[in-house]
């Protein structure tokens, strides 16, 4: 996935170069001052290119603004890709399914690889709708994420406020001023899709629901939902609150991706909390054992709406209907999309993750060669019975120059549908290579001069 508005970002502080090289060396705290301003506001983003750039170094502490700017691209280049968010575009044209999708009795609907973010088939995907109890989704993906960074703690007690208790529509039953734990208060919200939970959680993690509300802003800019914004915890009926479903799909992708382990608990068929046992309202769940997640909502204005995934195999849909007539009927459309996806689509392991492809030469290195392969799992969906259809290129250059990181990327893989290209991932250096000692790199830049004179090919296209 590219990422242009980077480069430009990045251009822009060449011309405070002189400013920069006058008044600071730079370390790794001014560091990220310079990547607050140049990535997204996510501690883990300025944490993880920090860390390529010091940790793995890219580049010394004390050093000018030049330099610092020539390792940050490096370092984008080798740790940034991971968290860039998943992107949902159309399916390629050629390697779409020529069968019929099923007649969907919805306003909105939408049917999504997984692994690629393709979009199968939807309808009026990008209507501004109210998100009802979808919007769940984002307040445990930011708990979640607490929990996972270790901001909050499983065990951590919250205090239930009045605000949380007087709580209006699907409750928990949590009573006020009481102790509730973050483990019991999620699965509250996440079973039994308590606006009580909802609005506790947030109060404990942003002081307030509108602090949080904001932080669910700036988290859902962060993860590419352009049409969406937020102004309470559960879902509530509010002028300025909004979705679209490619957004909602969108971040249950991401949620899934993020949080595997956590993800666990919209499976969870049933939880009881003060001495009250309720059911999940996903219907899903018991009719398909494919289903394991995610969300149902319902507003008078939205109508009943649900979201939901299924994995087989490691062929994972997720597919989603708004505005559906009843709980049956959102069930069963959501079926429908599922069941069509796995007649019509299958996927395969192009790569699996760590997967060593070929070895490359290498100069100005200890060694000759360099290993290059993928560091995660490529898996392409395609209509079913086709797959003698798929081919695939590998895109390498003739050679590398040490020294190299491990997960450096240094070409792509193309995979290709009836000669069509449809998908592009990188290649990445396995294992780390320092510089060869001098009278190596002297050697192997005459070799190159030399071979420069005879116009030998510094690249090539490797197919396989």
């Amino acid at each position: 996935m590219e990422a242009p508005c980077f480069v430009n970002r990045i251009t822009g502080y060449l011309s405070l170069e002189i400013n920069f090289d006058l008044y600071y060396h730079f370390n790794s705290n001014s560091c990220k001052i310079i990547l607050k301003s140049i990535l997204p506001n996510t501690s883990t983003a300025i944490e993880m290119v920090s860390y390529y750039i010091f940790k793995k170094n890219f580049l010394k502490p004390g050093i000018g603004c030049r330099r610092f700017l020539s390792a940050l691209i490096l370092a984008i280049s080798v740790g940034y890709s991971d968290l860039l968010s998943a992107e949902l575009q159309p399916i390629p044209e050629v390697i779409q399914s020529t069968y019929d999708f099923p007649e969907i009795a919805a306003t909105s609907w939408i049917l999504a690889d997984y692994q690629t973010g393709w979009i199968l088939g939807g309808k009026n995907i990008d209507d501004r709708i109210e998100p009802a109890s979808l919007t769940k989704l984002m307040t445990s993906y930011l708990i979640f994420d607490a929990l996972k960074a270790g901001r909050l703690n499983e065990q951590d007690m919250v205090f239930i406020s009045n605000e949380a208790y007087k709580a209006i529509g699907s409750r928990m039953y949590i009573e006020e001023n009481s102790q509730v734990s973050v483990m019991d208060l999620l699965r509250g919200l996440v079973i039994q899709s308590g606006n009580d939970a909802a609005i506790a959680l947030a109060e404990h993690y942003g002081g307030t629901e509108d602090s949080f509300a904001k932080i669910m802003n700036r988290k859902a800019s962060e993860l590419g939902m352009a049409n969406t914004r937020f102004t309470n915890s559960s879902g509530l009926p509010d002028p300025g609150h909004y979705s679209t479903l490619r957004d909602m799909t969108l971040l249950s992708i991401e949620l899934i991706r993020n949080f595997p382990d956590y993800f666990k608990l919209y499976s969870e068929l049933e939880y009881t909390y003060n001495k009250i046992t309720q059911q999940n309202r996903n219907m899903l769940l018991t009719r398909d054992s494919s289903v394991d997640g995610l969300k149902t909502g319902y507003t008078r204005k939205a109508g009943y709406c649900l979201i939901a995934t299924a994995n087989r195999g490691g062929f994972r849909l997720v597919a989603g209907v708004l505005g559906a007539k009843s709980k049956l009927n959102r069930a069963d459309q959501v079926h429908a999309l599922i069941r069509y996806g796995y007649s019509a689509y299958e996927s395969i392991d192009v790569l699996e993750k760590d997967t060593h492809v070929m070895t490359i030469p290498m100069l100005m290195g200890e060694e000759n060669e360099a290993t290059v392969g993928v560091t995660e799992v490529i898996r392409l969906v395609y209509p079913k019975a086709t797959r003698d259809r798929l081919s695939a290129s590998f895109d390498l250059p003739g050679y590398v120059d040490a020294p190299l990181v491990n997960g450096q990327q240094v070409g792509f893989i193309q995979v290709k549908y009836d000669d069509l290209p449809v998908l592009r991932s990188s290649l990445h250096v396995i294992g780390d290579y320092s510089e060869g000692p001098w009278y190596k790199r002297i050697f192997d830049k005459t070799k190159r001069k030399i071979e420069g004179w005879f116009g030998s090919s510094t690249t090539e296209n490797r197919v396989e």
